[in-house]
């Protein structure tokens, strides 16, 4: 019978696939402890309230907040993403989301400075509060993660710079999804109905 080969991996002191998605999970497990439930049902309120929901984000940020747009629209929301050519115009009744680890890209801040000249609601999820985003917001929501400015203040990460945020993000996220869903007490594949059928 042949004898299983041994883990040179841990021998030659290198973490296995294993080790290094454990790692990811034990980082996005320690930064995601410092919500609250507070901050989720504030959060789902406003999006309740909204006429609609406008979403900004640049980068790999925009890539998560897209997907978050797109879950809001199997809900049934009205819900935009800035920049694309069928996006209307924001009002005062409207909601805008905003997703930023540095909180000082410069399009996310323009599009928080004209939300606020139209007297739209403003909620910012960010990786820092000391930022020129943070006091335009009406809400922020605080994701402690890496991000490409590398502060001091920042946690460790052994990932790439960014990567600890916008994966607390995402998962942030998809349990506001999951809330709102469950809130509905709808069945998941009867919110799926508006998904894209041509793509």
């Amino acid at each position: 019978m042949r004898q299983p080969k041994p883990n040179t991996s841990v021998k030659s002191g290198k973490l296995t696939i294993q080790d290094k998605i454990d790692s990811i999970l034990e980082e996005n497990r320690r930064l995601l402890q410092s919500l609250s439930d507070e901050a989720l049902e504030d959060f789902i309120s406003r999006i309740e309230a909204a006429n609609a929901i406008f979403c900004s984000a640049q980068g790999r940020s925009g890539y998560v907040l897209r997907c978050f747009c797109m879950r809001l629209m199997h809900l049934g929301y009205r819900v935009y993403f800035c920049g694309e050519t069928i996006t209307p115009a924001i009002g005062k009744d409207d909601m805008l989301v905003v997703l930023s680890g540095s909180g000082e890209t410069a399009s996310t801040f323009e599009a928080v400075q004209i939300a606020k000249k139209r007297g739209a609601m403003i909620v910012a999820i960010l990786g820092n509060l000391s930022t020129r985003i943070a006091p335009l917001a009406d809400h922020s929501i605080h994701l402690p993660g890496t991000t490409k400015l590398r502060r001091d203040s920042e946690p460790v990460s052994l990932q790439m710079a960014g990567s600890l945020f916008e994966q607390a993000a995402f998962i942030f996220l998809e349990a506001v999804v999951l809330a709102l869903s469950q809130n509905r007490g709808e069945e998941i594949d009867s919110e799926l109905r508006l998904h894209a059928i041509i793509e």
